[in-house]
């Protein structure tokens, strides 16, 4: 019998190393359906497509550390099916028994139709490959999609010279995840490195522009098909508890496909790479017996021409515009938090690297309003008046 990872992304990965390295002698098995070893997917959209890293160097291990640590990785193998009644899983090469079942597989692009251009979609390595050859064409690009992976290529594609035009049904960028204000910030920052916004247009196929190329970025859908097969809940996501258990006890789920029972948060299901990574870890020593809940806060992290931002937290549509900003927006030297009647929902920096611990200390946590919303008072203060 084995502990059974299926899906080699970051959160399968994670899994095995901690499994290791929290002891385990059993038998491990990592299956991951991509012909590559588990890599890094942050620089898929950013260092890859920059020019600053080879894709090759995205790899977080190579076999020999794997072989190693006994570690059995399959890669370029498909699950067809999961049984957890007879606790198996169906690959190609035949049937694999396990103790205890993590199920991380990911997401995959939404797609849309595309009239008059090659379309394009950024998932995998292979992708970033192909889009970073692609744009040292300078092509038209037309990207359908304001959220973090279109705003990324769209700075990636203006650095290497490529005329873009981007469209996106919202009346801002990420309006749905920051809100009005920071949504126009975001909208400031392309448009000062002159990519042409289409804001509230709905793509109907075709480029509103002359394109050579259009790259569909309009979010990704969890790959579900195995846990609903298998009879586990789903709604959404796979349902997991606090310990990232799913409806069966001896099986698991974490990274994009797990909709957690957070704590602190709710139920929540979080594509971002900090999650996988983490879930990964905690889904491990929770299969092993730690029975831990997990309790982190979604962080995720992003790089656009010369900003980068790091973020803490969730906050719901309804609270987007309950926002409070210390600094320079304009200027790109901001600490942006959003909360609820004092209450930290989340919390972001624009170039601001020292505030990072303070937005962690502050999210979850409860401040006078008079105060948080003082922006006078700096948010080391902040964060140190919790204490």
């Amino acid at each position: 019998m084995s502990m059974l990872v299926v899906g080699a992304g970051l959160a399968g990965n994670a899994a095995v190393e901690e499994l290791r390295a929290q002891g385990y002698d059993g038998h491990v098995v990592l299956i991951g359906a991509e012909q590559h070893l588990p890599y890094d997917r942050p620089p898929l959209s950013k260092d890859v497509l920059l020019g600053d890293k080879d894709v090759a160097a995205t790899g977080l291990h190579d076999a020999g550390w794997y072989a190693e640590r006994d570690i059995d990785v399959r890669t370029g193998t498909e699950v067809s099916r999961v049984d957890p009644v007879r606790r198996v899983v169906v690959t190609p090469s035949g049937e694999l028994g396990f103790e205890k079942l993590l199920l991380a597989t990911g997401s995959e692009p939404r797609r849309l139709p595309v009239e008059g251009a090659p379309a394009a979609y950024l998932r995998t390595r292979d992708d970033s490959a192909a889009l970073r050859a692609a744009l040292l064409e300078q092509p038209r690009l037309t990207i359908v999609g304001g959220g973090w992976i279109g705003l990324e290529v769209a700075a990636a594609a203006r650095h290497a010279g490529c005329a873009v035009t981007l469209v996106e049904p919202q009346a801002r960028p990420l309006l749905g995840v920051l809100g009005k204000r920071m949504g126009s910030a975001f909208a400031d920052l392309h448009r000062e490195h002159g990519v042409d916004l289409r804001l509230g247009t709905t793509f109907e196929g075709a480029s509103p522009v002359p394109a050579d190329l259009v790259l569909v970025a309009v979010g990704a859908a969890p790959r579900l098909g195995l846990a609903e097969s298998a009879g586990l809940d789903v709604d959404g996501g796979v349902l997991v508890d606090a310990t990232l258990r799913t409806s069966h006890p001896d099986v698991y789920a974490a990274g994009d496909i797990a909709a957690h029972d957070h704590p602190t948060l709710g139920r929540l299901r979080v594509e971002h790479w900090d999650n996988a990574i983490e879930q990964g870890r905690a889904a491990a020593r929770n299969m092993l017996g730690a029975d831990t809940p997990y309790e982190r806060s979604p962080y995720f992290f992003t790089d656009q021409y010369d900003l980068g931002v790091e973020y803490v937290g969730r906050v719901p549509r309804e609270h987007l515009d309950r926002v409070v900003v210390r600094g320079d927006l304009a200027g790109r030297r901001a600490v942006v938090l959003w909360h609820d009647a004092g209450r930290v929902l989340g919390g972001m920096h624009l170039n601001e690297w020292d505030s990072t611990d303070h937005l962690r200390a502050l999210v979850g946590r409860t401040v006078d309003v008079a105060r948080l919303e003082d922006t006078g008072v700096d948010i080391a203060d902040l964060a140190a008046s919790l204490s």
